[in-house]
Formats: C-alpha cells, sequence, structure tokens
C-alpha cells in the first residue's frame, strides 16, 4: 500500500499535536513550580527568577524518601505474587487440557468487569475484621486479587497461542510438566511477563483509592495515594504543590521511558498473535 506525501504529512502533524497536548499539564506544573511560593502564576508564564528550591522543598516537605520506600516495599508485595499467580494460572488455562477451564476463564473475564470504586466498602470492612487497616497489607493484598482478572488474561492470551508440538517434543525427551512449564514456556513468554510487569508496576505505584481508604497514615501509602495528604496540607501554595505533585510522577514516568521500547513489542507481538 503506497501513503502519499500529503497523507504522512498529515500523519506527522496529528502526532506532534498530540504530543504538545499530552506533555502540555507537565510543561505547566514544571512551570508553575518554579513560581515563588504562594503566588498564583496562569498558564505557562516563566517566572523572571526561577525558584529551583521549591522542588528540594517539596521532597523534604512531603518525606518523598520514605514514600518511594513505602511504594517500593507495596510494589515488591504486589508484582511479583501477582507475575507468578497469573503466570501460572495462564498457562493451566490456555495451555493444559485442563477440564473445566473455560468456566474458570470466563469466571476472570467476568472479573474484568469489577470496579474498584464497586467493592471498596465491603473491602473496607473485610480488611478491618482482619486486623489490616493503616499497614501497607491493606493495599498489597487487595490489589494482587484485583489485578488477577486481567493478569491471568493477559497470560492466557500468550500460552493460548503456543503450539501443542513445542509440549509433546517435550515430553518426548522426558520432561515432566514442572520442567515443561519452567523451562520451556516461561522462557518463551518473557515478552508476556515483561510488558505486564510494567503495567502492574504503574498500577501499584499509582494506586490511590485504595491507598486513602484503607491507609490513615500518609508515609505507609503510595506516593500517588499520599499526594491527597500533600495537597490538604498545602493546597493553598500552588507551586510547591506543582513541585511535590512533578515529583511523585517522576518515577512512573521514567520507568516508562526507559521500558516503554519491550513494552511496545510485547503488544505489537500479542496483535500479531491474535
Amino acid at each position: 500500500m503506497i501513503v502519499g506525501r500529503g497523507e504522512t504529512w498529515s500523519g506527522r502533524v496529528l502526532l506532534v499535536l498530540l504530543m504538545a497536548a499530552t506533555l502540555m499539564p507537565f510543561a505547566s506544573l514544571f512551570v508553575t513550580g518554579l513560581h515563588p511560593r504562594g503566588s498564583y502564576p496562569s498558564g505557562l508564564d516563566w517566572p523572571a527568577d526561577p525558584h529551583w528550591g521549591n522542588f528540594v522543598t517539596a521532597f523534604q516537605v512531603a518525606r518523598m524518601g520514605e514514600l518511594v520506600k513505602s511504594s517500593t516495599l507495596i510494589v515488591l508485595g504486589v508484582v511479583p505474587v501477582s507475575l507468578l499467580l497469573a503466570t501460572l494460572a495462564g498457562f493451566a488455562i490456555g495451555h493444559l487440557r485442563v477440564a473445566g477451564r473455560n468456566v474458570v476463564f470466563l469466571t476472570f473475564v467476568l472479573g474484568l468487569t469489577l470496579p474498584f470504586e464497586g467493592i471498596i466498602t465491603p473491602l473496607y470492612y473485610q480488611v478491618r475484621d482482619m486486623g489490616l487497616l493503616n499497614t501497607r497489607w491493606a493495599i498489597i493484598l487487595p490489589l494482587i486479587g484485583l489485578f488477577m482478572p486481567f493478569a491471568v488474561f493477559w497470560m492466557r492470551a500468550h500460552f493460548v497461542n503456543m503450539p501443542d508440538e513445542l509440549s509433546e517434543s517435550a515430553r518426548m525427551d522426558g520432561a515432566n510438566l514442572w520442567q515443561l512449564f519452567w523451562r520451556i514456556h516461561v522462557p518463551l513468554a518473557m515478552p508476556a511477563l515483561s510488558s505486564l510487569a510494567i503495567l502492574l508496576f504503574l498500577w501499584t505505584w499509582n494506586q490511590f483509592l485504595l491507598a486513602i481508604v484503607l491507609v490513615d497514615d500518609p508515609l505507609k501509602r503510595t506516593m500517588s495515594g499520599a499526594l491527597g495528604a500533600f495537597q490538604g496540607q498545602w493546597g493553598t501554595d500552588m507551586p510547591l504543590l506543582c513541585a511535590g505533585s512533578l515529583l511523585i510522577l517522576t518515577p512512573t514516568l521514567a520507568i516508562f521511558l526507559i521500558f516503554q521500547r519491550r513494552f511496545v513489542t510485547a503488544l505489537l507481538q500479542g496483535s500479531l498473535k491474535g
């Protein structure tokens, strides 16, 4: 299919406009964060005397170091366990001839329609009865369960496209089921696993609702959840609030920019298979 020059340029212009619209909010946060504290700047008005110290002040008053530690602990509790469970379930449902696998898969698909907001009230009482309120476990355990439908669906989409001949050849060479899973299929599933890990990391790091409802101590929340407490304390100081917001967004942006090539490759691989 031959694409004309006009169509090529129109596509490039559209991409530039979309990129500008995407970057505009971050540019506004950055510029506002450089204004003097207590001021109310408008738009992208660059200050005559940029106050770079606002970012240092925001880092200190928000106790970003402790927030990074808390978010890291929550991510380490959610992502590895979710990947392991989803890989095991996806392999069983998508590749093995397990009885009732279609019913189990349908149950996970129905779980995709379950919004966080719809279960937050019963989840609060359940976590309270378990004695986990105001602990990081109040975020970790629910997130593992809530991520399972999508994670299993994602991994099942990979394993269902694996040829049966691959497993039959491994069995003929003497491989048992466990060896077949760990030595054959898991290495081949690394693109799907890596892209899923990036998604789970971003969703966990940016988790806001569960953090503010189930955990009272901001230092035990995710960084996004702690933003609510930071906003309540410094909501009238727009430059400091914007500087703190940008610092909270920086880790997720950095992770995505670093691993974007791997993430896009996995998505394209899945679309070609599907």
